[in-house]
């Protein structure tokens, strides 16, 4: 099954705790902190894997998390660092925020590409140690890691694009101008998943060609499969297109013609702008001249590049590749999508943003980020530490805050799991 798009949740690692140790040996007495740092936690790196050409991997594993930091140890032993996870996606996948919808990387190169960064392990008491608190019980707690949902979209890397409504030999013509081997069949949306075939012009010169499937009128708006795959001609330098002039369906060629490109306007007006070259298949069964020569004459009157060929007996292929490579000497590269994300800024918590609400006339409930790390590195059951923390509640402004709110002496605070009555 062919698979361009998925949403996935990542996770960075967090980053380990630090630890509360104390150096303990014979005959050295008072030995002071030791505690070691926290590691830090695994990063989300997304590497490009030339061996996949879908997102399937994808369609049922929706949830990725690296490795945690392990927390410090004694001795000054810092924690293990979490293992990074590495994601393997096509060559061509698009990485999106799923929020803004913001390109956040085209991972059109080889180079890995860190989606989410692992927090950094916490201190440990080794840090705290001061003239006048020389055995801290506290340690710094780890700083999460990142996380955030991304959308995985693959636009396939191709020079050239062949666009055609369906059953006009798109899928012959990829078979015999490359080693590709496209199911072929003579009925509608017979492909139904984008093929790719390498074509070689002379010995030194070949490029990419990619049949796109499921053009109709419409396309643009979700008809056929042309919403599904008119990404995939994003990054086509040269557009072929591809016109039944056989009369064998009854179809118009200029109408089809004008069909498609109305739909590759409708879906991107630069797309609309790509160079064309129109080619008029079929040509072993034309049931009508005229049909072809009007629709030559058409194509002349516009300018644009013309040939008329039979992909099924290989009549005028050679002609069409030699076109195509002296096209694309002259035109740019595959392009690239620079990036458009940009990471909200990691602003430290602070006691300003802390929320204080009463429940019950009386009890007094304190939440926040700020207050979640500073009790996430003390230790309330020393009384030195303890101390540490009511020094940095005042400090902070939070009984004051308190007092203008209007506690009362006997109130219940609560924070997180930490309940007591307010004495001033």
């Amino acid at each position: 099954m062919f698979v361009d798009k998925a949403t996935i949740k990542i996770k960075a690692g967090n980053g380990g705790n630090g630890a509360v140790a104390f150096h303990r040996e014979k005959y050295v007495p008072a030995g002071g902190p030791v505690g070691g740092d926290g590691g830090r936690g695994g990063d989300v790196i997304l590497q490009v894997d030339d061996h996949m050409s879908t997102l399937m991997d994808f369609r049922y594993k929706r949830k990725y998390a690296a490795g945690v930091g392990m927390d410090g140890g004694g001795k000054r032993c810092s924690g293990k660092d979490g293992e990074d996870l590495i994601i393997r996606v096509p060559r061509g996948t698009i990485v999106r925020d799923e929020v803004t919808k913001a390109i956040m990387r085209d991972m059109s190169s080889g180079e890995p590409f860190i989606v989410a960064k692992g927090g950094r392990g916490g201190w440990g008491n080794q840090h705290f140690a001061t003239p006048t608190r020389q055995t801290p019980r506290f340690a710094k707690s780890g700083i999460p890691g990142e996380e955030r949902s991304i959308i995985l979209e693959l636009k396939l890397l191709a020079d050239v694009g062949l666009v055609g409504f369906p059953n006009v030999g798109k899928s012959t013509m990829l078979s015999v101008m490359s080693r590709a081997r496209p199911k072929i069949a003579n009925y509608h949306f017979t492909t139904l998943f984008p093929n790719l075939g390498v074509v070689f012009a002379r010995d030194d010169v070949s490029f990419v060609l990619a049949d796109i499937p499921g053009l109709i009128e419409g396309a643009a708006d979700g008809a056929g499969l042309g919403h599904d795959f008119l990404r995939h001609v994003d990054r086509c330098r040269l557009i072929v297109h591809v016109v039944d002039v056989s009369g064998s369906e009854g179809r118009e060629p200029l109408a089809d013609f004008e069909a498609i490109n109305a739909e590759l306007a409708a879906y991107s007006p630069e797309l609309a702008s790509r160079p064309q070259i129109v080619v008029a298949n079929k040509l072993d069964i034309v049931q009508d001249d005229t049909l072809l020569e009007t629709f030559r004459a058409e194509m002349a009157a516009r300018g644009l590049p013309f040939l008329a060929l039979s992909a099924a007996t290989h009549q005028g292929i050679g002609d069409l590749i030699s076109l195509v490579a002296e096209k694309l000497q002259g035109l740019p590269p595959i392009s690239v999508y620079e990036p458009e994300f940009v990471p909200p800024e990691a602003k430290p918590a602070t006691p300003e943003e802390l929320t204080i609400r009463v429940v019950d006339g009386d009890t007094w409930v304190v939440e926040g980020a700020w207050l979640d790390q500073l009790l996430g590195r003390v230790n309330l059951d020393d009384y030195e530490s303890r101390m540490y923390f009511e020094r940095n509640l005042e400090q902070a402004g939070v009984y004051a805050r308190l007092e203008e709110m209007g506690i009362a002496e006997g109130d219940t605070v609560c924070m997180d799991r930490l309940e007591f009555e307010y004495r001033k």
